[in-house]
């Protein structure tokens, strides 16, 4: 290398570390610095970088993909207008990004639906499932979420089970023929109090019993550290009906790093398992504006560095 090259260089790394966030992520824009080449396959969600980004969608995409994110992950989608969707899955197809998640029905909060074994809410939840396939098969995705709902106070846990699994069953018949798979999502009982699905345990007992390869576990790690903790022995036990991870730390539900969940040894564990799927980062930020935003990609980037 020339010394003049290598002066200046050595001069422009020295300033970088010298600013503050905002203006080394001013900066990075404006030079275009390689972005960072991630072990696994973190996906944002929509408003996580729209103050780097603006409200647009499809920026805000761009962004991300700019940052070296692989994936990306969006609850509401089903619910977005479809040309929306059809330029969304024309953006992650040019830049190489998966598509994660999206809720694929109504989640009954303080109801019970498929706990309750009622034919017309079964009905319901099947029509859902048929147009989140249609949705699915637009914007590239492969994997959607689906919560059973509210428990029924008015039948013993063991009926309610055995409802959820005829429903789950008659919505995997719609979805393997599409190579489409519904992951169970088990939320914890202190954000989420009074749901059926809560342990890890549960779902893969439910999963067992579909015996579908279009009926999975999405493992939330912050939820199950809440609900039931033990994370990496339960991760290990229901593997092999895992198929997506979500993540956010535990108090406060931010990125990695501002709780207690070691996130760098959790995911060398499961990449050292061989998972090659995704892992949404369905959490909010914890610092506002352009630095919080940073902060979220340094986190990842601190905590994949694993290897």
């Amino acid at each position: 290398m020339k010394r003049r090259v290598f002066i200046q260089k050595g001069a422009l790394s020295g300033s970088f570390l010298a600013l503050g966030g905002s203006q080394l992520f001013a900066m990075q824009n404006e030079i275009k610095l390689p972005r960072h080449t991630f072990n696994l396959h973190y996906a944002p969600h929509l408003g996580m970088f729209k103050n780097s980004a603006g409200d647009d969608p499809i920026a805000q995409l761009h962004f991300m993909a700019d940052q070296g994110f692989t994936a990306f992950e969006d609850n509401e989608m089903r619910n977005r207008e479809v040309a929306v969707q059809n330029k969304m899955a024309q953006v992650m197809q040019q830049r190489n990004m998966q598509m994660g998640v999206f809720v694929a029905h109504k989640i009954y909060w303080t109801a019970p639906n498929l706990t309750s074994g009622k034919l017309d809410l079964r009905d319901e939840f099947l029509t859902d499932i048929k147009t989140s396939t249609e949705v699915a098969k637009r914007v590239g995705a492969k994997y959607m979420t689906v919560v059973p709902g509210y428990v029924d106070m008015s039948q013993n846990i063991n009926y309610q089970t055995a409802h959820v699994i005829e429903s789950l069953k008659q919505a995997a018949g719609l979805l393997e023929s599409e190579g489409l798979v519904m992951v169970l999502e088990p939320l914890n009982f202190y954000n989420h109090p009074g749901l059926f699905l809560k342990e890890s345990a549960q779902a893969f007992q439910i999963c067992k019993a579909v015996d579908s390869p279009a009926c999975k576990i999405l493992f939330d790690i912050y939820h199950q550290q809440i609900q039931e903790g033990n994370l990496l022995p339960n991760i290990d036990a229901c593997w092999d009906e895992i198929a997506y991870f979500q993540m956010g730390d535990n108090p406060g539900r931010k990125e990695p790093t501002t709780g207690e969940i070691n996130y760098k040894n959790i995911f060398k564990h499961i990449y050292n398992k061989g998972y090659k799927g995704i892992l949404g980062m369905e959490h909010g930020n914890s610092q506002p504006g352009i630095a919080g935003e940073q902060a979220v990609i340094n986190a990842y980037i601190a905590c994949d560095n694993f290897l």
